[in-house]
């Protein structure tokens, strides 16, 4: 049974020390680091954190060879138990990797906990030492009985599937459908309404295991606790799912003020952040794709399934928070009109398919450059709008996204998936061949017939005009002492035609300088001709912008309640949106 024990070494430079126990090695025991964590499908090379490496049996020093990036052979003698200690230096305040200063300590096993080759299958300890006597500890790992900050999971996948959150943070509790869950919130401002933080949480909680299981009494969720770990911080955003908590990343400002009478954005991001992951719990944690039935931590592990598993829990993300009556459908309408127009102003929706899009989510969505909005296309907001297109299309025939999912939880007993099980199960319940439309929609790189569905569900489609610079095709950094940079150029725009490149620096319009390309809009119109005066390179250049008005770029989607819609658009703007 592999045990570690993990100290804080020194919290000033940020360092853990780890030691591995392992009894009965191999003659030349493996140990391997993973190289990614599951569920951020980007090789992020762990291993780089760890130096001092010590290993011993008794008082005999062992050899510890290393043989790759991330794999040692330990070269033993005998049946005497393995030490191998090491130093991980944490300063990492994503939710991927390992964190350790004087306030607050994180990690997850992925980058601190070695792995002992051929003892992956049996249960796996962890005793945390060193820790400040004012430090608190929350993870979902069960705790080892009769001992103090030492806790056991079944094998190495449940070892590294738990976060450790440590230090002083709040901590707050409720029941969802019998199954406790709890809420700690580290770094937060003196004042928040952790109250209704909970309630909130709550609702979005019993609404997704109704959605997954039905609304009867004894229904519950496929783990037995649950743990939310928010970091909070000045700026800063993300969440990775855990099969029985997750741990996330949210602005201060995210959190509810007390007496705070109306939503606000910061919050409802947080509610939706909140929603995404408790929903990976089944979408992906359980049920997953079926390449992700054994992982392989040492490398990339591909699927084209992320559509599925990110886009429609992306998809869902903001629908519960409507369904739970965290929000109304027009701020619901107004979230998925942003994902919308997001995705019509990507042309690399036309370059990659969201299946693409999933296989080469390591080396394309997880390393953004400039020329990303024009060659990729993002699984999760794609994936989210297709999951859109697919729930309109049952809706028209009386049934819904809801009873897919539900088909599938139940055909696969929440484990591995194929996307031949999804095409099976859409046509089982739609009750008509299905299989090639979503086929088109996840393997092509047309867009779904969104409009003719959400006007078919009662919800109007209106086109206004997007910014100037949007219009144009450019994506830029503006501010009065940056001035205008040019983060990128959208393919087949009026900018891409004058010659614009990403990281120019715009000075001046028609001879006069700005600090805001929107200035120009005083003194020429969005169809005029544009002098512009650059800077790349050091050098100055000019170039001519010819505004194009038929191009797409300079329109986007606004969604409201539709008041004349037909009585058979109303039933199904009721089932889907609750008005």
């Amino acid at each position: 049974m592999p045990s570690y024990r993990i100290e804080i070494a020194d919290r000033l430079t940020h360092h853990f020390r780890v030691t591995l126990t392992l009894k009965s090695p191999a003659a030349e025991q493996a140990l391997s680091l993973p190289v990614w964590i599951p569920g951020s499908y980007l090789v992020r090379e762990f291993a780089r954190h760890l130096s001092d490496f010590k290993a011993h049996q008794g008082a005999r020093e062992v050899r510890l060879q290393q043989v790759d990036k991330s794999r040692w052979i330990a070269h033993c003698s005998g049946n005497a138990a393995l030490q191998v200690s090491y130093r991980v230096y944490a300063f990492d305040t994503s939710v991927r990797a390992a964190f350790l200063d004087t306030d607050r300590g994180f990690f997850n096993g992925t980058g601190l906990c070695l792995r002992a080759e051929g003892h992956e299958a049996t249960p796996h300890q962890i005793e945390l030492a060193g820790l400040p006597r004012e430090w608190d500890v929350a993870t979902a790992m069960a705790a080892l009985p009769g001992r103090a900050r030492a806790y056991e999971a079944v094998d190495y996948d449940e070892l590294v599937d738990h976060p450790v959150e440590m230090g002083r943070f709040w901590r707050g509790d409720f029941d969802a459908r019998g199954v406790p869950h709890e809420f700690v919130v580290a770094g937060p401002r003196p004042a928040f309404d952790g109250d209704r933080l909970l309630a909130d949480s709550k609702a979005i909680c019993e609404a997704q295991i109704a959605l997954w299981h039905g609304r009867g009494a004894k229904v519950r969720p496929p783990f037995e606790r649950y743990v939310f770990l928010l970091n909070t911080v000045e700026e800063g955003r993300g969440g990775l799912e855990h099969r029985a908590s997750t741990a996330l990343l949210a602005p201060r400002r995210c959190l509810p003020r007390p007496g705070m009478a109306a939503l606000t954005d910061p919050y409802v991001d947080l509610l939706g952040l909140i929603s995404h992951e408790y929903f990976h719990a089944w979408n992906v944690k359980r049920m997953r794709p079926n390449e992700f039935a054994q992982f392989d931590y040492q490398r990339e592990n591909y699927t084209e399934l992320l559509w599925f598993f990110e886009g429609f829990t992306s998809y869902y993300d903001d629908l519960v928070l409507l369904r739970c009556g965290a929000i109304d459908a027009p701020r619901y309408l107004a979230l998925l009109t942003k994902t919308i127009n997001g995705v019509l102003a990507t042309p690399g929706r036309f370059v990659q398919s969201v299946a693409q899009s999933s296989f080469d989510a390591w080396i394309k969505l997880y390393r953004p450059d400039e020329n990303s909005p024009n060659a990729s296309i993002s699984y999760y907001a794609k994936g989210a709008l297709v999951g859109l297109a697919l729930d309109l299309s049952l809706r028209q025939v009386g049934s819904s996204l809801d009873a897919i999912l539900r088909t599938l939880w139940r055909a696969t007993e929440g484990g591995p998936l194929t996307e031949a099980q999804v095409l099976h199960a859409v046509e089982e319940v739609a009750g008509r061949p299905a299989a090639r439309e979503l086929g088109q929609w996840v393997h092509g790189t047309q867009d779904p017939p969104l409009q003719r569905l959400l006007e078919g569900a009662g919800v109007s489609v209106q086109h206004e005009p997007t910014g100037f610079g949007a219009g144009l095709g450019l994506r830029l950094s503006e501010g009065p002492v940056s001035g205008v940079q040019v983060k990128s150029v959208l393919a087949d725009s009026a900018a891409a035609r004058a010659g614009i490149s990403a990281g120019d620096e715009i000075l001046a319009v028609d001879g006069w300088r700005i600090r805001r390309l929107d200035e120009a809009l005083q003194w020429s119109g969005k169809d005029q001709s544009l002098e512009l005066l650059l800077v790349r390179d050091q050098r100055l250049r000019a170039a001519t912008v010819v505004p194009d008005a038929r191009s797409p770029l300079r329109q986007q989607w606004r969604l409201g309640l539709e008041s004349a819609a037909t009585a058979q658009a109303l039933t199904r703007r009721r089932a889907w949106l609750g008005c």
